[in-house]
């Protein structure tokens, strides 16, 4: 394999995906009747990559039973035309299409895009709530809330976003403003920031103890720049924090985006893939603090595919996540692979079910 190949996957902005050298490993599937939802992944049709249904399509038929999928923002098929506020329900009516697209079962049995997470700029103040109702309009049944990226790091190799935001979001008054109008129309929040970050989320959490808040990533827990070389300090400093923010009972937690580069793991570069034998002992004990700490009714495992697709295989992934939900029971499995999913968005509680036979 390239050693290009291999300093190009995950590397933002484009996350890199080496086809040949993720074929390299295979392995059967564990546990495949087990229903899962899929609380996080992205669709879009870029120069570098193109990710619509039909590759999510591939990958969700790779032995794993998964029923329904969540879209999270990611940028895509904004509106070129019209008021630019309202630029980003383009991409809830794409998304809405693609939903649509799978309900009709002509792609089989799995949902795709039952739920949707959009992007409304927060920092409009009171006018957000005017574009957050227009997502609504246009995907009533699967529109569930929003993601406003707020992850930010003094360091460039640990802030990757192409355009990264303020340093306090979170905090700012304006944001708060728009923020507010999620409660009031029952929509969620989706929070994606570095570890660092966390005390802010913790505050906006208090500030609106009625929001419904998904913490994406595991919280963000950077292992590169001023983090390389510091594993037990920052994971006490990422501990302490989720174990805070686990009091806070609206804030639910996603268990994964831990193979993008930001962890500071080198899966990305060895000569072959990992297995899941080697991701669960490695992610372990980072997913095992946060189900620990959340409870596994507010726990829900992601594939965060595509871009997690440049570390491994979606196989391999959920076999992973398989492997690090041994010692749980039956009841709390059913919770980590759908049920907390099912509830924090709002889906059909059918999607939690093993498929009929």
């Amino acid at each position: 394999m390239s050693n290009d190949n291999a300093k190009k996957r995950g590397a933002p902005p484009h996350h890199f995906i080496d086809e040949p050298w993720l074929a390299l490993h295979d392995e059967p599937v564990i546990d495949p009747l087990r229903p899962i939802v899929d609380p996080h992944h992205h669709l879009w049709d870029r120069p570098h990559h193109r990710y619509l249904l039909p590759e999510i399509l591939a990958d969700l038929d790779t032995g794993h039973n998964v029923r329904g999928t969540v879209f999270v923002e990611c940028s895509s098929m904004y509106r070129a035309d019209g008021d630019p506020r309202f630029a980003s329900v383009g991409e809830v009516e794409f998304t809405n299409g693609i939903g649509a697209m799978s309900a009709s079962g002509v792609y089989g049995p799995v949902r795709v895009c039952a739920g949707i997470v959009g992007k409304v700029d927060l920092t409009m103040g009171a006018f957000a709530g005017e574009v957050l109702q227009a997502c609504q309009a246009r995907a009533p049944e699967r529109f569930r809330g929003i993601r406003h990226m707020a992850a930010w790091d003094a360091s460039p190799e640990v802030s990757s976003l192409l355009r990264p935001p303020p340093p306090g979001l979170l905090l700012d008054q304006s944001f708060r403003e728009g923020f507010a109008a999620l409660g009031r129309l029952g929509l969620s929040f989706d929070a994606w920031v570095y570890h660092p970050q966390l005390p802010q989320l913790i505050d906006l959490a208090d500030a609106f103890p009625g929001t419904r808040i998904i913490l994406n990533h595991l919280g963000g827990r950077a292992g590169l720049g001023p983090y390389a070389g510091r594993q037990d300090a920052v994971f006490r400093e990422w501990k302490a924090s989720i174990q805070a923010l686990a009091q806070r009972p609206n804030v639910s937690v996603k268990l994964g985006g831990i193979g993008m580069r930001l962890g500071g793991f080198d899966f990305h570069e060895r000569e072959r893939p990992a297995s899941s034998a080697e991701l669960a002992r490695a992610w372990g004990p980072y997913v095992q603090t946060c189900i620990e700490a959340f409870g596994p009714a507010r726990a829900m495992f992601e594939s965060n595919f595509p871009v997690d697709k440049s570390c491994m295989s979606y196989r391999v992934l959920w076999n992973a996540f398989k492997r690090m939900a041994e010692g749980y029971a039956e009841d709390e499995k059913a919770e980590l692979f759908a049920g907390s999913a099912v509830r924090a968005y709002r889906l059909p509680a059918s999607l939690a079910q093993a498929a009929p036979a």
